[in-house]
């Protein structure tokens, strides 16, 4: 199956919002509006789902409302990218219904992170089309004051610019897990903190397909038509502050059984929250080791994607590498949109 790039994004084109699961932006409209702000203020025109506020149960509407709204923005010639507002628990609801010919026909980005790994890698399993973990709209473009700066470089570089072919990925200087209250306490910036950088637990090389997305909504794919295609891959994971050392564990050993480490080029670790709970006595370090043991890919974590801000954008099918020796160098090695 050939990699199909969706088209670079320019200012004045539309962003279309979808709930594809969780129905979080019925609570929140202020949270909502101010995402929605930002992209503005970006330069962006807006367009939201009609469900994109709904609320049914611990959804955004049915599985039929859901679907409704994302092949709307598929079948919108004006929309060039689709960002769902959050994640949630529920988004591989759709894969059974989703018009995979449409959305082949009608490359676009889609734009989320957590459980929107569900659809970016169901969809980039069954149509090659290049996915993007990255901000939504409620946590990120929300965010007191709009995008993180280092979040926004990352936007503009990997959605905006098709002529960037060997752009090396950085670490941010700063970063965040603070929480506050949507609609009632964030009525300024998180507090940011010096970043320690990212680690090294296993030295080497590797080049390969980048494959991202959240550990527990991955595995929820195993064993599915959905599952990716993991022969070769840069394989990034990360889970947010519901984990804990031993869900992580089971994770990281489930993928040593299902094979995964067999296949892979370099697993990237995106960094945890601290509610997860790893520490000096039960290090994130070790747990790592345990699981790799016998492998000799590069491992790297504490990366800035996933459960903490801001984030790097990852582009799911796009070839990148990775040098892990003294120094790590994580860079695309082609193009992440297409002109």
């Amino acid at each position: 199956m050939g990699i199909i790039r969706p088209s670079k994004l320019s200012f004045g084109d539309t962003v279309g919002i979808v709930s594809p699961a969780s129905p979080i932006a019925a609570c929140c409209p202020r949270r909502l509006r101010r995402g929605i702000e930002c992209l503005e203020d970006m330069g962006f025109q807006v367009i939201l789902g009609d469900h994109t506020s709904k609320h049914t149960g611990h959804t955004a509407g049915t599985i039929e409302d859901r679907l409704s709204d994302l092949h709307a923005m598929y079948r919108n010639p004006d929309v060039k990218a689709i960002i769902p507002t959050i994640g949630g628990y529920n988004s591989h609801q759709l894969l059974d219904q989703l018009d995979f010919d449409l959305i082949a026909e009608n490359p676009k980005i889609l734009l989320g992170y957590s459980d929107i790994t569900a659809l970016q890698l169901g969809i980039f399993s069954q149509t090659g089309m290049v996915t993007y973990l990255g901000p939504a709209i409620l946590p990120q473009f929300g965010e007191f004051g709009g995008l993180f700066d280092y979040s926004r470089n990352s936007f503009e570089d990997v959605l905006m610019n098709a002529a960037i072919t060997r752009q090396v990925l950085q670490p941010s200087e700063s970063w965040t897990e603070e929480s506050l209250q949507w609609d009632l306490e964030d009525n300024r910036q998180r507090v940011l903190k010096k970043s320690t950088g990212w680690k090294i637990l296993k030295r080497g090389k590797a080049c390969g397909r980048i494959v991202a997305g959240n550990m527990s909504t991955l595995l929820l794919l195993a064993g599915t038509a959905y599952w990716a295609d993991m022969t070769g891959a840069i394989l990034c994971v990360e889970d947010d502050e519901t984990t804990n050392l031993a869900t992580v564990d089971r994770y990281v050993t489930q993928l040593r059984q299902m094979g995964v480490y067999q296949q892979i080029s370099a697993l990237i670790v995106g960094r945890f929250p601290s509610a997860t709970g790893f520490s000096e006595e039960e290090p994130l370090e070790t747990v790592l080791t345990i699981a790799t043991r016998g492998y000799s890919f590069p491992v790297v974590y504490d990366v800035d994607f996933g459960h903490t801000d801001p984030m790097m954008i990852l582009a799911n099918g796009v070839l990148a590498s990775l040098d892990a020796h003294h120094s790590i160098e994580f860079k695309y090695t082609e193009s992440t949109v297409s002109e």
